[in-house]
């Protein structure tokens, strides 16, 4: 899969990445580069930044020296950010507290990345956390949980697993159907009422966030919806999945 930069105006850049799983699929990754009303720059997530993609990202970036952090969203996802670390040395890096034992030789923020702290410090952003499921499962192959983020300037919500497109459903993209991650139903915490409060969780942010035109998914590509579906498309999801989740 080749790397690509996508302007989704307002100061939002989807970067769109190769991530190839058990050495056969190419999954896709992401990245996202974002300004700050400031004039300077975050990265959410890590990704090794090659050819043309690099050379666009360094121009905006007055040659990387202008991004001040990178916000690592997921955390599962930490191939990329020993490298990313080496590319913006002078950049705070903000993870979870998984981050740091995945990635020792990168200097981490004390402040962890799905802190109040981190939100505070980008209003440009806002961010939600997944209720009654585990943000980092005991069980390392349950990716579900993410810290999701929207902004509103573009219109764009930036989401790692939690959210997903089925490649089925990527042929029409105007129209396209979310699902829930695969693993979700292992994500949930061992307490009665889990099931119910991400349920609640999910359909309280489709009504939050309903104005999302740009769904910046990990492994689902660059999706972009008409007016209102990605709140009735979020809806019935969670419509879909309820029943099992709150069982």
């Amino acid at each position: 899969m080749e790397d690509k930069i996508y302007d989704l105006g307002a100061g939002f850049w989807s970067i769109r990445g190769s991530f190839i799983k058990n050495g056969i699929l190419d999954i896709g990754v992401q990245c996202a580069l974002v300004k700050l009303s400031s004039g300077r720059f975050i990265f959410l997530d890590s990704y090794t930044l090659t050819d043309g993609v690099r050379a666009q990202v360094m121009a905006l970036t007055n040659d990387g020296q202008d991004v001040e952090a990178v916000l690592n969203v997921h955390p599962f996802h930490t191939v990329h950010c020993e490298q990313m670390a080496k590319d913006f040395p002078q950049a705070i890096f903000y993870g979870s507290s998984r981050h740091p034992k995945q990635v020792p030789n990168v200097k981490w923020s004390d402040d962890l990345v799905e802190s109040d702290t981190v939100a505070e410090r980008y209003p440009e952003l806002e961010f939600s956390l997944p209720k009654g499921i585990h943000y980092i499962a005991p069980d390392e192959s349950v990716h579900a949980s993410s810290l999701l983020v929207f902004h509103s300037a573009s219109l764009s919500i930036y989401v790692d697993d939690t959210f997903e497109i089925p490649p089925s459903k990527l042929i029409n993209t105007m129209q396209a159907d979310l699902g829930l991650h695969p693993t979700t139903l292992k994500a949930l915490k061992d307490e009665l009422d889990a099931g119910k409060e991400y349920c609640d969780w999910a359909t309280q942010l489709a009504h939050k966030w309903r104005d999302v035109r740009n769904f910046c998914g990990a492994h689902s590509g660059l999706v972009k919806f008409e007016e209102g579906r990605f709140e009735a498309a979020l809806l019935s999801a969670i419509d879909r999945a309820r029943p099992e989740l709150e069982a």
